[in-house]
């Protein structure tokens, strides 16, 4: 199973760590030594970059190489540590002139995606969302960021994002746990429609989808955050803070084994659609 889900931006991290350590330790100098030929660095500074607590910056990673007389690994490393700080990408700032632009931003990466694999352990995945559920939702993310309020508008651009489903060229196997479908977002009526349009996509050609039952029999793989894997290639990842993205083939494999996992916990087909009938009926209000 995964481990946490920023472990991927912070094992990079790590990785750049390490390897500024061991240029220092192969130089033979000491973290004081290192520092004062980086121009008067503290140790302590020293210290929290080697222990992937401070990222270091381009100028640093240069004045660090050149202290351990290897200029010729600089340029590698800096690219190294982009990367590392890249896969970590604050929903704020992604966030800070509202939600259209993001949903958006997604739009190539959708189409050139052949296979998405999709996970969701408390709320329906943006692509199977109808117009009430997604308006609930980004309001209540708007709200909570406190962010500029463009919900119409990119409630609109993930509904148009959501044509993908009938397109061809592209499978979608959705899973989700019971729990997304019992979780109220938005008032009665648009649950109702919400959970009424996952029956009618669940019957989509190009779609998979299962449940995962709250009394799912010797269960081998936890609920974990919402995860989305695109083909073999990308595994996006939604935190509260930020979107992490693993882009490393032994990290997406971890992933994909958690997908396979959680699949076979899942129920499929009339058993899936009946758990949607009931979370229905169980609606505040709903008529008996």
């Amino acid at each position: 199973m995964p481990i946490s889900s920023s472990s991927a931006a912070q094992a990079a991290r790590e990785c750049v760590a390490r390897r500024l350590r061991e240029l220092r330790q192969d130089a033979g100098l000491t973290g004081t030594e290192l520092a004062a030929r980086c121009g008067g660095w503290s140790h302590a500074k020293v210290s929290r970059i080697e222990n992937a607590r401070t990222p270091p910056s381009s100028t640093d990673i240069r004045l660090w190489c050149r202290a351990c007389d290897a200029t010729e690994q600089a340029a590698d490393i800096i690219a190294a540590s982009h990367n590392a700080e890249s896969l970590y990408v604050e929903w704020r700032r992604r966030q800070r002139t509202g939600l259209r632009q993001l949903q958006e931003s997604y739009i190539q990466l959708f189409r050139s995606t052949r296979l998405f694999r999709v996970y969701s352990g408390t709320l329906v995945p943006g692509l199977l969302q109808t117009e009430g559920y997604a308006t609930a939702l980004l309001s209540a993310i708007t709200s909570f960021r406190e962010i500029p309020d463009d919900v119409s508008d990119a409630v609109a651009a993930r509904l148009e994002r959501s044509r993908i489903l009938h397109e061809t060229g592209h499978r979608f196997l959705f899973l989700l746990e019971e729990e997304a479908l019992r979780h109220q977002v938005g008032d009665s009526e648009a649950m109702a429609a919400q959970l009424g349009h996952l029956l009618s996509a669940g019957a989509l050609p190009s779609v998979a989808m299962g449940i995962i039952p709250f009394a799912a029999a010797a269960r081998s793989a936890w609920p974990l955050e919402t995860f989305h894997i695109y083909d073999d290639t990308l595994v996006s990842i939604e935190l509260l803070s930020a979107r992490v993205t693993v882009t490393q083939p032994h990290e997406i494999a971890l992933y994909l084994k958690a997908f396979d996992q959680l699949r076979g916990l899942a129920v499929y087909g009339a058993e899936a659609r009946a758990l949607i009938v009931n979370a229905i009926e169980a609606l505040p209000g709903h008529d008996e």
